[in-house]
């Protein structure tokens, strides 16, 4: 039995880095003939000249928010604002028609297309243990969104055979577990807890029940050992519905792979700028999906880089997992405040390497004061950044002059500490 899905997983850094490179220049050409959100975004462009990362990071980042905003725009001409190569109807080639299309909170629209495993859901799972002839109790939903579909699709590309749950009928599912004998169960790690405790509750010992594949829900180590107290070894997935499967969970336990299908970035959230290497930032994404092109799509997930391979061998990039949301957008003094205008006056000011907004205060007395990090104490430097923080956010703002390294690596641009009595 092979250690691993493909050998994609353990070539050499180098050589799939040069792959990931020749593949960039020609989807971003595709992204900008096929989907019209990017023929505007990236109309500047020159795709032959995107062949590097440092090239990929001038290009601009998409979030979440953007897409939707795009899409509600674009209602009633394009579900996807733009942002697809494939739709429905007569009109279109049938290599060019969606096989499903999804829906999930937004409500955001995303496509699905032809092909085996198309979310890359298989690796994940084969990395959880899940190997062929098992049978699969997959909760995740299979309406709206595309979670179900996907977790299934990667099921059968390992060659499981899988009983659609889905989601609620608690004591229904336990009662199927209990019938059906399943190996392995994919869905949230609290669904399954309440499974669990279900089956408790109705004198029934899931012993078949040696594997999980888990994601949508932070995933604690606290959880993960009582999982391992009733014999099941609970791996977590990480994807999204725009992008499939980003990074997936080993058997070394030492952080998320990244999945061989995507091109992953840590960025400084607000901004589009990559962060050092173990530096806590923004998740951003390109996919090599025809047609659903995401060029840096910002997740608005925190995480960071791991140093070094994973020791099963693989050796694509490792990120810590979820660390948090990069959105930190708050309200001061009735105004908005966001991650990109922190970014916009560290940009003023080169001496400044890092910077934290704090709010603190009381309700009705927010205050702020701006840490940053610089090397010594410049002379009149403090006066310079308080104007800018003026200048941009047009509220009044402190600034702290802090030693390099001393500022918290956890990816928060904004602290909010206000107390609220």
């Amino acid at each position: 039995m092979t250690d691993h899905f493909d050998v994609l997983e353990t070539r050499d850094p180098t050589v799939r880095e040069a792959d990931l490179l020749a593949r960039l220049a020609t989807q971003v050409a595709h992204a900008q003939r096929g989907a019209p959100a990017f023929a505007r975004l990236l109309r500047d462009v020159d795709p032959a000249a995107v062949t590097s990362r440092a090239a990929l990071a001038r290009l601009p980042v998409t979030r979440k928010q953007e897409l939707l905003e795009r899409q509600k725009a674009d209602r009633g001409i394009d579900l996807f604002g733009g942002h697809a190569a494939i739709g429905w109807g007569a009109a279109r080639k049938p290599e060019q028609r969606a096989q499903r299309v999804f829906c999930s909170p937004g409500p955001i629209y995303e496509p699905e297309g032809h092909g085996t495993d198309y979310w890359r859901m298989g690796r994940a799972l084969f990395a959880a243990g899940f190997r062929a002839g098992d049978l699969v109790h997959n909760a995740f939903s299979y309406h709206f969104t595309p979670a179900g579909a996907m977790m299934d699709s990667g099921a059968h590309a390992v060659g499981c055979t899988v009983f659609p749950a889905g989601t609620g009928q608690t004591e229904m599912q336990v009662q199927t577990i209990a019938d059906m004998q399943p190996d392995g169960y994919i869905g949230t790690p609290s669904f399954l807890k309440l499974l669990l405790e279900k089956a408790d509750e109705l004198g029934i010992r899931p012993a078949s029940l040696k594997k999980a594949s888990v994601g949508g829900e932070a995933f604690p180590p606290s959880l993960r050992d009582w999982f391992r107290a009733r014999g099941i070894e609970v791996y977590q997935s990480y994807g999204t519905a725009d992008l499939g499967l980003v990074a997936y969970e080993t058997s070394a336990r030492e952080g998320l792979v990244v999945d061989e299908g995507v091109m992953l970035e840590i960025v400084r959230p607000g901004t589009g700028d990559p962060v050092p290497e173990g530096d806590v930032g923004e998740v951003v994404v390109t996919t090599f999906n025809p047609d659903y092109p995401l060029i840096r799509f910002g997740t608005g997930d925190l995480s960071a880089v791991l140093a070094g391979p994973c020791p099963t061998g693989r050796t694509n990039t490792r990120i810590k997992g979820w660390l948090g949301r990069a959105d930190q957008t708050t309200k001061v003094r009735g105004m908005f405040v966001h991650p990109g205008q922190v970014a916009e006056i560290v940009r003023r000011h080169p001496a400044v390497k890092k910077a934290r907004l704090v709010v603190s205060g009381v309700m009705a007395d927010d205050r702020m004061r701006l840490d940053v990090e610089v090397e010594g104490r410049p002379e009149g430097l403090a006066d310079k950044i308080a104007e800018s923080i003026r200048d941009v956010t047009k509220l009044r703002g402190e600034v702290a002059l802090c030693a390099v390294g001393s500022l918290a690596n956890d990816g928060k641009v904004i602290e909010d500490v206000r107390r609220y009595e």
